[in-house]
């Protein structure tokens, strides 16, 4: 597109945008930069930064290196950085100014790119890309992983061009379209956002992060910025689905990460795409759009896209009867390589089979989800048939949570489950004490943070005497007893909630949960919290001090004090540009 649309804005973030002959050329001046380096085809590069033109030049330097693209947030832990990058062997990063000197180490070289700096490259003609063959990588994605470490997942340059392709012409993605960009830095999804919109000459934008998460600021963002195709996670398409779109140039919204349980209201301006798949295969495995108006049943996941083939396989490893629920598998030019350095559990999980009624055996990825074909030739999604969970979107290993845990000091044994469904799914951690000892909610919690993203932090911490087992000696999730404030470790001695802010939100839990008494300190949760009331609490909470939280935000920030913090920064972001005295006004009125 550089060449045939050189000026065409290619990237926009806020007031900073790119045209396509400056994108092209600021990539192919990095490209030139690595190669210097030593960096080659399936060498894995560290991109380290936050949202920004910079980010994308980034992105796409590395691909033109003929290099492999190792996404990584910049919000993470810097022990999980460094072992991400450790274990892929990235002798390479590009970074911002403030993460450098973290990512130092011997024999590991990092590219400074400062993130509000507007791009430094001359602008030439349309520079050549290393060329590529379609089995060199083009991209590796670390995701949880059941050892105790993340795992990554490497995908080839022609799983990447098939998602491109199909992309686009299922979606008839050209030059007068407007992509967002609204996933993780880290995600897939984000690469899935970037590379088709580019490649088919339309312009995308980048999200403000203070829109990312909010789905009312989402909403009059895509609006303003005149978003024509749009993807976003589960929980916040939920949201948008239900809300009222009085105008807007959306013609598509996409989604997936997370199980859809409701269907669009009739009257939306624009179609709704559910999607789903693995990392392991680029991405997306089936789509389909789903009509407005409400089934009785849960939306379907689709079909299978271009070039893909979906099996769905009971126990013995063929095809389950019509009907009947099977392991989803998936075939075809989308799946990927395999893990990266662990080859028993690449073949444990990438396997070749023959499948009754196939020509030849085919290479298919065992994704342990549940499904089952309808009558339609669309596949049902029925939840895992392993131990991995998905909270809030996010896919999590319990025993990487598990293993983290176990390396405090004060912890004999822990175990991790998810507690609940849906939206009131929530991470519990389950501790054996050391040597009598009592360690402390926060002091895990803070312990955790340093090591995960906070997304794998468990919300809860429950004592235990022992860790219960089955007869064949695997965890016993049956027996493991509820949350509750008798058996919950202690956060911190009762400290009364502080005047104003706090004060204000412990009455309104008080009132909310039926109870005497509600410290800064008290969990939402361990009061006997859930979705509706946490529903309602959120209502309370946009009525007294004007700032839109969502349901996640619990999770997040479930004690008094954190929410109370998180009230405040909203509170000063959105009325920044007033004075000091209408601060105090709306935090204390």
């Amino acid at each position: 597109m550089a060449s045939a649309r050189p000026r065409a804005i290619a990237v926009r973030a806020g007031s900073a945008e790119l045209s396509y002959a400056a994108l092209d050329a600021s990539a192919a001046a990095l490209a030139a930069e690595l190669a210097e380096l030593g960096v080659g085809a399936d060498a894995a590069v560290g991109v380290c930064l936050p949202r920004s033109v910079v980010h994308v030049i980034a992105l796409l330097g590395v691909l033109r290196a003929g290099a492999a693209i190792l996404p990584i947030d910049p919000a993470w832990p810097r022990e999980r950085i460094v072992g991400v990058l450790d274990d892929a062997g990235a002798r390479v990063v590009i970074s911002a100014p403030g993460l450098a000197h973290d990512l130092s180490t011997d024999g590991r070289t990092v590219l400074v790119r400062d993130p509000a700096a507007p791009p430094s490259a001359p602008i030439r003609g349309p520079s050549r890309s290393v060329p590529v063959g379609p089995d060199q990588l083009a991209y590796v994605i670390y995701t949880s992983g059941s050892t105790g470490a993340p795992k990554g997942v490497e995908i080839t340059h022609g799983n990447l061009a098939n998602l491109v392709d199909w992309h686009i012409a299922a979606f008839e993605v050209g030059p007068q379209d407007r992509a967002s960009s609204v996933a993780g830095l880290s995600f897939d999804a984000l690469i899935w956002e970037l590379l088709p919109a580019l490649a088919a000459g339309a312009a995308v934008h980048l999200v403000p992060e203070e829109a990312r998460t909010s789905a009312t600021a989402l909403q009059r963002w895509l609006a303003d910025e005149g978003i024509t195709v749009a993807f976003v996670p589960t929980a916040l398409a939920e949201t948008l689905m239900a809300s009222e779109w009085p105008s807007a140039a959306l013609r598509l919204l996409l989604t997936g990460g997370d199980t859809l349980h409701v269907w669009p209201r009739p009257g939306l301006p624009f179609a709704v795409v559910n999607n789903y798949g693995p990392s392991e295969c680029a991405v997306v495995a089936t789509s389909g759009v789903v009509a407005p108006g409400e089934r009785g049943t849960l939306p379907t996941i689709g079909r299978p896209i271009a070039n893909c083939e979906i099996h769905i396989l009971d126990s013995d490893g063929q095809p389950a009867p019509a009907g009947e629920i099977g392991e989803i598998h998936v075939g075809g030019a989308n799946v990927g390589r395999g893990y990266r350095n662990q080859p028993a559990l690449t073949a444990q999980k990438f396997i070749t089979r023959q499948v009754r009624g196939a020509a030849r055996p085919q290479r298919l990825y065992r994704t342990g989800d549940l499904g089952r074909w309808t009558v339609d030739g669309e596949v049902e999604f029925h939840g895992r048939s392993d131990m991995q969970l998905k909270i809030r979107g996010y896919r999590i290993e319990p025993d990487e949570v598990s293993a983290a845990l176990d390396r405090h000091p004060l912890v004999a044994q822990s175990a991790v489950v998810a507690r609940g469904t849906g939206p009131d799914c929530t991470l519990v951690a389950y501790v054996v004490a050391k040597d009598q000892a009592v360690p402390r909610a926060g002091d895990l919690r803070a312990f955790l943070t340093e090591r995960l993203p906070e997304y794998m932090v468990p919300a809860l911490f429950v004592r235990v005497a022992s860790i219960p087992l089955t007869a064949n000696g695997k965890l016993d999730r049956a027996v493991l007893p509820a949350p509750m404030p008798a058996n919950a470790l202690p956060d911190a001695p009762f400290r009364p909630p502080a005047a104003g802010v706090e004060a204000r939100i412990a009455g309104m839990l008080a009132e909310l949960l039926a109870v005497q008494a509600v410290g800064a300190d008290d969990n939402f949760f361990l009061l006997g919290g859930h979705s509706l009331l946490g529903t309602q609490l959120v209502l309370r909470l946009r009525d007294a001090f004007g700032v839109e939280l969502k349901l996640r935000d619990l999770f997040d920030a479930p004690t008094v004090g954190e929410l109370a913090r998180l009230i405040e920064q909203e509170v000063r972001r959105l009325v920044m540009a007033m004075n000091d005295d209408e601060i105090r006004r709306r935090l204390t009125t």
